[in-house]
């Protein structure tokens, strides 16, 4: 039942609950809609990449962003690699300059392991 309050004498109406909670779910789903939770995306790649699967790796990073995911860009050492982890440096300093442009970098590259890890977020302004 609703009453309201202002009318005088005091008024009462019956209402569908069912109808109220129906509209009161509908309300609810259509404030959490607008809501884009972030996810983390990784891209994988070896330091001996050829320029070519470079770009294809760049472009998916940046679809990516534009989809306002993280994107977690992991270089993978194997046996000797890892003493040239400059070129993996390289590497991910490039993509940080190609995409500067619509992201913003959380995590630096650091060498965890036999990975090197970076990690892009989109730049929202």
């Amino acid at each position: 039942m609703e009453v309201a309050a202002s009318a005088d004498p005091p008024v009462c109406k019956i209402m569908d609950f069912g109808k109220f909670k129906y509209e009161r779910e509908k309300k609810r789903r259509e404030a959490r809609k607008p809501q884009k939770t972030t996810q983390l995306k990784e891209l994988k790649m070896r330091p001996n990449i050829e320029e070519h699967d470079f770009q294809v790796r760049v472009r998916q990073a940046k679809r990516f962003l534009e989809d306002e995911d993280k994107v977690k860009v992991t270089i993978m050492f194997r046996g000797r690699e890892i003493v040239h982890s400059d070129i993996g440096r390289d590497l991910l300093h490039n993509m940080r300059r190609q995409l500067q442009d619509i992201s913003k970098v959380e995590k630096a590259p650091t060498l965890e392991g036999r990975n090197m890890i970076m990690v892009l977020a989109p730049d929202v302004d």
